[in-house]
């Protein structure tokens, strides 16, 4: 890791990168919403927090510090981050609980569309001696009847073994550990790639003034994240954790699941690693 990176991976720098991806992506898929819906959400929204006033008996003192903390959460341009990690991962459940293939789970607010295209059994990009134990992550793309699905795009992305993601921490390479690996024939891939490391997420800004008001943690476990696609079917968004790993049983994002741990195994050669996973999409 380099002092670039020591020095200057805030909470405000990488919240901002998040928020200008996020505010990218939503303009290129905007899309108009219901007004009886907006009324019906908002309103129960509103209602459960005056629930929690009255029955708490907040003070004005209470009221004013949430005031002065909702406003920092936006000047650090942590509300990705915040959303991200205390409210998506329900959102994913509901939008997923019909799902008959593989588990998905949050996608986090480090995703960064168009990774380089790489063939079916590919080296993500890294930098010469990237940190970290050597992982092949290898599988199938399958439908949920069993049949293989050729050409399945797997995108891939994570932290480095400092727990920094590229293009959210100066000092990294532009795409480093990032990728689309495109299946073969048979949806096969394989992924040569580095162990991420669990990591905290930023605390020197509105997010970690929580976490230390509430008397939390704010680590997540260490993890792989994709999403996977093919023609006619659902594309799903996931995250992979490893077994035993720290913070696989108390994630902040409470994100993992039982079917997403991993357990790989070593290969023979050096400290090199090897796992396999599949992955079944659902028809569209």
């Amino acid at each position: 890791m380099t002092d670039t990176t020591i020095e200057q991976a805030t909470a405000a720098k990488s919240g901002a990168a998040a928020t200008e991806q996020f505010r990218s992506r939503r303009a290129a898929g905007a899309a108009g919403s219901d007004t009886e819906r907006v009324d019906t959400l908002v309103t129960e929204l509103l209602t459960a927090a005056h629930d929690i006033v009255r029955r708490h008996k907040v003070t004005y003192e209470e009221y004013n510090a949430l005031k002065a903390w909702l406003i920092q959460v936006g000047e650090d341009g942590e509300w990705p981050l915040f959303l991200d990690v205390w409210v998506e991962h329900v959102v994913e459940e509901v939008a997923n609980e019909s799902r008959e293939g593989s588990k998905g789970t949050i996608e986090g607010p480090y995703y960064v569309p168009d990774s380089p295209r790489l063939p079916a059994e590919a080296t993500l990009p890294m930098r010469e001696n990237e940190a970290g134990t050597p992982l092949l992550f290898q599988g199938q793309v399958r439908s949920v009847d069993g049949t293989p699905l050729p050409a399945a795009k797997v995108e891939i992305w994570h932290a480095d073994d400092d727990g920094f993601y590229s293009q959210f921490a100066p000092g990294l390479p532009e795409w480093n550990l990032r990728g689309t690996v495109v299946a073969d024939e048979t949806g096969r891939f394989w992924i040569h790639t580095v162990q991420p490391a669990p990591y905290q997420i930023p605390t020197d800004g509105a997010c970690g003034s929580l976490i230390a008001a509430a008397g939390w943690h704010a680590w997540r476990p260490a993890h792989l994240h994709l999403k996977v696609s093919a023609p006619g079917h659902q594309l799903i968004t996931t995250q992979l954790y490893f077994k035993g790993g720290t913070h696989v049983e108390n994630d902040i994002a409470s994100a993992v699941k039982p079917e997403l741990i991993l357990d790989p195994k070593p290969t023979g050669k050096g400290d090199n690693h090897e796992v396999t996973y599949d992955f079944v999409l659902d028809k569209a």
